[in-house]
């Protein structure tokens, strides 16, 4: 049986709580700020970080990084920082800022909207807030501390997952079609066949539509800390689960299962370590 049993919670008062969510939202703006004027600009090129596939990081990763790294040196120089583009900064705070500038950059590159801006702030138990935030379309995705809402074109509501009680009922998403190793590739098409539907390529994007309450399942591999902080904050202030394939915490990155709900969790969890 899965063991969804979490780290005891350290209590944050919500005066320092407001403070923390209005750092979080600058952040956003800022990596906003860094990034639109790149996206679709024409004759955007990238640098390849891994010498055997294809890892790119563009000058609006690095631009996008550093702005919030400005942005926590002038508000909350006392925690640390984990980002993607320039590694960890200590703090003396116990809390860290989990950041990744763009998440899908493959798609950034491409011209398709499905990348974003990840923002975590953790503490020894995990993420305690989350920002999944999409500069281009203008939609953020907020949860954590007590809030869980949704700001796009048509305004702000609440977010919340859906409560699909089957898997033949279900709606899957990840990114890659050929997800981790072999291995990884057999438990996930165990899934993926008592799926409703399944759909590729979304990157960071399918975890707040899950937390929007729009499908059900995430399941990826070989993910990093930054790539999953901030959608974990969010998918479970929405109601969600977010875990790794054996049921423990998954903000260390590896193998990762979303869920909607706990009843859909087990059975997609049953699967995967079958």
């Amino acid at each position: 049986m899965a063991n969804l049993r979490a780290p005891e919670k350290a209590d944050i008062p919500d005066t320092l709580a407001s403070g923390l969510w209005d750092t979080a939202h600058a952040l956003a703006d800022a990596a906003r700020d860094a990034i639109l004027p790149h996206f679709r600009a024409l004759g955007l090129d990238a640098e390849n970080k891994d010498a055997t596939g294809f890892d790119p990081v563009t000058v609006a990763d690095r631009a996008a990084e550093l702005a919030m790294r400005e942005v926590l040196a002038r508000r909350r120089p006392q925690d640390g920082i984990l980002g993607e583009e320039f590694g960890t900064s200590a703090g003396d705070s116990g809390l860290t800022w989990v950041l990744d500038p763009i998440d899908g950059t493959r798609s950034f590159l491409s011209g398709a909207p499905t990348w974003g801006v990840l923002i975590a702030l953790s503490d020894a138990t995990g993420p305690r807030l989350g920002i999944v935030d999409q500069p281009y379309t203008g939609e953020r995705f907020s949860g954590g501390l007590g809030r869980a809402s949704y700001t796009g074109p048509l305004g702000e509501r609440p977010l919340g997952t859906r409560s699909t009680a089957m898997l033949n009922e279900a709606i899957l998403f990840t990114t890659f079609p050929e997800i981790g190793t072999p291995e990884d590739r057999v438990a996930f098409e165990r899934v993926k066949t008592r799926t409703r539907l399944t759909r590729y390529g979304t990157d960071c994007y399918a975890y707040a539509l899950l937390a929007a309450g729009h499908i059900d399942l995430v399941i990826e591999a070989g993910l990093y800390p930054y790539d999953v902080g901030g959608p974990i904050a969010v998918i479970e202030a929405a109601g969600g689960i977010v875990t790794n394939w054996e049921g423990g915490p998954a903000h260390g990155g590896g193998r990762v299962l979303a869920a909607a709900n706990a009843g859909l969790h087990a059975q997609a969890l049953a699967l995967l370590r079958r």
